[in-house]
């Protein structure tokens, strides 16, 4: 494997994309601060493959355009574990979200690694390897980067590439190649990181203990803090915390002392930036009803009856991940199962490979035409006499 150090020009990133593209896939790793900014600062980007391995130092590099290229490639997958935030800051820097791209996170829970798996972990049950952490914690804005910084940086794309290899193998014998498709798409969506105000509300702690009447407020001054953090690049809670969040929704203060004199309240804050927080929420008190926020509400069966069944059909899911060895959580959860039990037609236990996996063997108890039972220590499901009514069965 070449090592092409750090790239700090904008001539060594040429040529390493370059070398790059002539790969059929990349795997990527970015290392970012984001503890007293609202923005992540992206501070450097690994890359490797079977035989190239960098950094790139984007502090030094004030225009990624030859890593856009790259990154937006279709011919070049880009290999991530977790992928979402690493996602979220190159879509900041580069305005596109990179694409396609393989999370091993996802095809780990798949083959039955177990949900949401650590990097780490994986590292150490695919390669039985243990990673060096000791940099965890490391300052990675601060420059000159230090031997012992970059040497744990590369580490992590260097063991991803064998990782990759040896879950993409994994899939392919295991038959499950398809499966990874949607699910790589479903979080290269561009609106998952594009900036949403009006639904900040949500991510405030706390929020779903208030009243329906006082969410409104909290929506609009949750709104106010959001892009009051942006134009600051300051973190949220510096700007204000969640609880003087819920303070406010909850008292909702008519006139700026007030508000000023609410327990928590910056002291530091101005009177013009106080005055457009009061605006806030008085927007929020003049909210027609019909427009009041709603709590997302969990899918959940409507009667004792069908509270048994999705219970049955829960264990049967259970059952149906074991023989696949695979997490009943990557498959399906409670609210999937309700959603095949009222028929609706985009539930994801009615399509893609979940449904292969599981829900048409669901589908076929819900409707009667199997049995549960059980072959010693299995679980069995026979097919139904048809022509049998209900009372023989």
């Amino acid at each position: 494997m070449h090592d092409h150090g750090l790239v700090e020009t904008a001539a060594q990133l040429q040529d390493l994309v370059d070398v790059l593209a002539d790969s059929t896939w990349v795997a990527m790793d970015t290392e970012f601060m984001r503890e007293k900014t609202y923005f992540p600062q992206l501070c450097l980007i690994q890359v490797a493959t079977p035989d190239h391995i960098a950094c790139i130092d984007p502090l030094a590099l004030p225009d990624p355009g030859p890593l856009r290229s790259l990154l937006q490639d279709p011919e070049v997958l880009k290999v991530f574990h977790s992928a979402s935030q690493d996602l979220e800051v190159l879509y900041l820097v580069t305005g596109n979200v990179p694409t396609p791209i393989f999370d091993t996170q996802i095809a780990a829970s798949l083959l039955g690694y177990g949900e949401q798996v650590g990097y780490a972990n994986l590292v150490q049950a695919v390669l039985g390897v243990e990673l060096d952490k000791t940099q965890s914690r490391t300052d990675w804005s601060r420059r000159p980067l230090k031997a012992e910084q970059l040497s744990y940086a590369k580490d992590d794309v260097r063991h991803l590439v064998l990782v990759y290899q040896r879950l993409r193998d994994e899939l392919e014998t295991l038959g499950r190649t398809g499966w990874i498709a949607p699910e790589m798409e479903a979080i290269t969506r561009p609106e998952l990181y594009q900036p949403r105000p009006e639904l900040a509300w949500r991510r405030v702690s706390g929020h779903k203990r208030l009243k329906p009447r006082e969410l409104p407020v909290l929506s609009e001054v949750a709104a106010w803090r959001e892009e009051e953090a942006r134009r600051l690049d300051r973190p949220r809670r510096w700007v204000l915390g969640d609880d003087l969040l819920l303070l406010i929704a909850r008292v909702r203060p008519g006139a700026l002392d007030a508000l000023q004199e609410l327990r928590g309240f910056p002291k530091g804050m101005g009177t013009e930036r106080a005055r457009q927080l009061l605006t806030a929420v008085q927007r929020g008190v003049a909210t027609p009803k019909e427009k009041w926020p709603v709590l997302p509400t969990r899918e959940k069966p409507a009667t004792e009856a069908e509270e048994v069944v999705a219970d049955v059909a829960a264990a049967l899911l259970r059952e149906l991940a074991r023989r696949q060895q695979i997490g009943p959580e990557a498959i399906g959860g409670r609210r999937d199962i309700v959603a095949l039990m009222r028929g609706d037609r985009d539930a994801r236990l009615a399509r893609g490979w979940r449904y292969e996996v599981a829900g048409r063997e669901l589908q076929r108890w819900l409707d009667g035409r199997s049995a549960i039972g059980c072959d010693g220590d299995r679980i069995a499901l026979p097919e139904r006499d048809a022509s049998a009514s209900p009372a023989e069965w």
